[in-house]
């Protein structure tokens, strides 16, 4: 039997890089899928098709998970087409690069709207619904070693990784008397297209390798099996950690 037969897991912004391999692997392991995008519906068709040729279950549902209506609609349509959503994997997030002190109002608002304020009210929802359902369920937070690596001039992206390490932390405390798990994933440099210019540049990608003890960056499938292990049953005394996936980058790494 695989590990999540017949769950159901919502992966925001899983039309693309880390979150489009997150759920084909959930998939893999048996679980259905509600993927959810924001921009690039070519994208969550793809990720479609490696559910369903996973032999899972998958339903697609664009939701801006910085809109508290939308995170609403994205987790009753799941439980609409499945029944329940077992499992929340809040991976959407965005960064911007700007020195502290040219850091807009505006660039603020969006980045901790997304990496911060989204997941947690589609938390706040997820669990509404398991509640009232005398049910529990497994929350995974797509946090960054940034949750606690200094990376100066993106100070708003650290800002919201520290807040989803201390929200994680404080809900598995809150939460964990009625089943909940919650955990954070925090991946350190991973190949995916938005990393497109940084692979692209040898000096500056030669440069991040020699602080990389493992001598390479993650994959995706790095970050996603790691997902899958915190999904299933096999990680059912595992509450209120961190888990660095990053090759021993945050232990080595120091700013030039």
């Amino acid at each position: 039997m695989k590990r999540l037969e017949n769950r159901v897991a919502v992966v925001t912004g899983s039309s693309s890089g880390i979150g489009q391999t997150i759920a084909q692997k959930l998939a893999e392991e048996g679980a259905h899928l509600v993927i959810d995008y924001i921009g690039h519906r070519e994208g969550a068709d793809e990720t479609l098709r490696m559910v369903q040729a996973a032999g899972a279950k998958g339903i697609i549902v664009q939701a801006d998970v910085s809109k508290l209506d939308a995170v609403k609609e994205l987790i009753d349509q799941g439980w609409s087409a499945f029944g329940s959503v077992d499992i929340l994997v809040n991976n959407a997030g965005m960064e911007k690069r700007a020195a502290f002190v040219d850091v807009t109002e505006e660039e603020y608002d969006q980045v901790l709207a997304v990496n911060l304020k989204g997941p947690f009210f589609l938390t706040q929802v997820f669990v509404q619904r398991l509640r009232s359902a005398k049910k529990s369920g497994r929350i995974i937070n797509i946090s960054s070693v940034h949750e606690d690596m200094a990376f100066p001039n993106f100070s708003t992206y650290c800002a919201s990784k520290g807040g989803v390490r201390m929200l994680m932390r404080d809900l598995a405390v809150e939460l964990g008397p009625e089943g909940f798990t919650v955990n954070n994933v925090a991946p350190g440099a991973i190949v995916t297209p938005i990393n497109k210019s940084l692979l692209d540049d040898k000096p500056k990608l030669n440069a991040l390798l020699a602080n990389i003890p493992l001598g390479r960056l993650g994959t995706t499938d790095d970050v996603a099996n790691l997902v899958a292990f915190l999904a299933s049953d096999e990680a059912a005394y595992v509450n209120g950690a961190t888990y660095t996936i990053d090759g021993g980058l945050s232990r080595s790494y120091h700013e030039q």
